[in-house]
C-alpha cells in the first residue's frame, strides 16, 4: 500500500495542498483529476519528493518519511523512496544526447550499477514491450511525441519501481499519438503495475484507472470508481468539472 497522509504544500502564501489523504492499493491505478492549479501535479510530485511537503507522511511499502516545517528528510530517506518510484513526465524529458536504448539503460548503469551488457539486454526487452525496439539506436529528436513518451515509459519502469508516476502523460500529444501511449499504459495496468497519474484525459482515466480522485483548491473533493466519478458524482464541483471536459471532448 502507498499512503499519503495529511500532505501539505505551499509556495509562498499560496497553499497548493491542504492536508491531502490518499491511499493507493498495490496493483491498482489511481487517476488524479481536477482543474489547472488544483494541486494534482504537485501531489503527484510529492510521491517521489520532487516537491517536498511541509507536513504529512508518505509511505511506499515498508519505507516512509514524516514531514514538518523547516525540516528536510535525510538524503538516505529521500533516495530510498525515490528508488521505489518511476516518473513519466508530460514533456518526455529524454536525454537528447543519448540513444533510445541508452536513455533506458542510463539509470540502471549509473544508479543501480548494472553491467552495461545486462542493462542493454533489459532495455531491449522493455523497448520491445512498448513497441520501440526497432528504434533502439535512434536519437530522441528523430522520434514522434508518442514514440518519445513510450521510450520514457520504458525508462521509468526499467528498475521495476513499486509505483509508477505519470504527470499528464498524453497532454502534449495529438489524439492519434496519445492512443499509442494509452495502449502501453493499459498493458502495464493489466500486468499489475501500481500507478498514480495526473491527467485531464478522461479517456485515459476511464480506460485505465481503478480509482479516481477529484482535487480542487488543494483538497480531495471526491474519490471513487471512475464510473461513479464520471457518471454520478456526488459533489457539484465534480459534476461541473467532468461536464466541462466531456463538453470539450465532444467539440473536437
Amino acid at each position: 500500500m502507498i499512503r499519503l497522509s495529511g500532505i501539505a504544500k505551499s509556495f509562498g502564501d499560496n497553499t497548493v495542498l491542504d492536508g491531502v489523504d490518499l491511499n493507493i492499493a498495490e496493483g491498482r491505478v489511481t487517476a488524479l483529476i481536477g482543474p489547472s492549479g488544483s494541486g494534482k501535479s504537485t501531489l503527484l510530485r510529492t510521491a517521489n519528493l520532487l516537491e517536498m511537503p511541509e507536513a504529512g507522511t508518505l509511505e511506499i511499502g515498508d519505507a516512509g518519511v514524516a514531514f514538518a516545517p523547516g525540516q528536510r528528510p535525510s538524503q538516505a530517506e529521500i533516495l530510498t523512496l525515490r528508488r521505489r518510484t518511476g516518473m513519466v513526465f508530460q514533456n518526455f524529458q529524454l536525454f537528447p544526447h543519448r540513444s533510445v536504448a541508452d536513455n533506458v539503460t542510463e539509470g540502471l548503469v549509473t544508479v543501480w550499477k548494472w553491467p552495461a551488457a545486462k542493462a542493454r539486454g533489459h532495455a531491449m526487452t522493455l523497448l520491445e514491450k512498448v513497441g520501440m525496439a526497432h528504434k533502439a539506436d535512434a536519437w530522441p529528436a528523430t522520434l514522434s511525441g508518442g514514440q518519445q513518451q513510450r521510450v520514457a515509459i520504458a525508462r521509468a519502469i526499467a528498475a521495476s519501481p513499486t509505483l509508477l508516476l505519470c504527470d499528464e502523460p498524453t497532454s502534449a500529444l495529438d489524439p492519434e499519438l496519445a492512443i499509442e501511449v494509452v495502449d502501453v499504459l493499459r498493458t502495464l495496468a493489466e500486468e499489475g503495475m501500481t500507478m498514480l497519474m495526473a491527467t485531464h484525459d478522461l479517456r485515459l482515466a476511464a480506460q485505465i484507472a481503478d480509482h479516481v480522485a477529484f482535487l480542487d483548491g488543494g483538497q480531495i473533493v471526491e474519490e471513487g470508481p471512475p464510473e461513479t466519478i464520471f457518471r454520478t458524482p456526488a459533489d457539484p464541483r465534480t459534476t461541473r468539472f467532468v461536464g466541462t471536459l466531456l463538453g470539450a471532448a465532444g467539440g473536437n
